[in-house]
This record gives structure tokens, sequence and C-alpha cells, in this order.
């Protein structure tokens, strides 16, 4: 039951994000749905091996470089499920993976606590 309602929390952290920030595009909450499915799975899989590489830079960068990570697993996500899309990578991914980063901590602050 917790990775429904985590699913559908994150999809809907999703269709908000894209009505934020201008650039990024949602067909709707089926989309979202499955983007929700996809950054989950991407984040368990590629994140870990993806920070591990980069260690060193994120360990100069104080951590920060794990935004450009996210705004990678970001990027991944749209390209691979229809009806989600960036439209470009570098400024919009970034802005988005820090929104919705934010949004992602306040959702488990609020539901999980």
């Amino acid at each position: 039951m917790g990775f429904l309602v985590t699913l559908v929390l994150n999809a809907l952290a999703l269709l908000l994000v894209a009505h934020l920030i201008p650039g990024i595009h949602v067909s709707g909450f089926v989309a979202a749905l499955i983007a929700a499915l996809v950054l989950g799975v991407l984040n368990a899989l590629i994140k870990p091996i993806l920070i591990l590489l980069t260690l060193p830079l994120n360990i100069l960068t104080l951590g920060l470089f794990t935004f450009v990570i996210n705004a990678f697993i970001l990027w991944l996500a749209a390209a691979l499920v229809p009806g989600f899309t960036l439209d470009r990578f570098f400024p919009t991914a970034i802005l988005a993976a820090i929104v919705l980063a934010v949004i992602n901590m306040l959702i488990s602050l609020v539901v999980w606590r």
C-alpha cells in the first residue's frame, strides 16, 4: 500500500512541477504515473552508480552535483516515457530536479510523519 501511495504522490508532484516550470510537459495523470514509476526505477538502479562514479566531484561541490545527476535521471525518464517531455536539458532539468526534490521532501515530512 505504501508503494502505491508514494507512486501517486510522486506523480502529483511531477504534475505540479510541470505546472510550475516552463519547459516541462506532462500530457496527463497516466503519463505522470508512468513517469513517476520510471523515475523510481532509474533512481533505484542508475542513480547509485552515478553517485559512486562522480563521488570526487560530488565531494568537491559539497553535494550540489547531485542535482545534476537528478537532472540527468529526469531527462532520461523524459526520453523513455511518451507524454513526458523536457524542452531543454540543462536549465529546465536542473530547476525541475531542485523543485521536485523540495516537493518530495515536503511530501515526506507531511505524509510519513
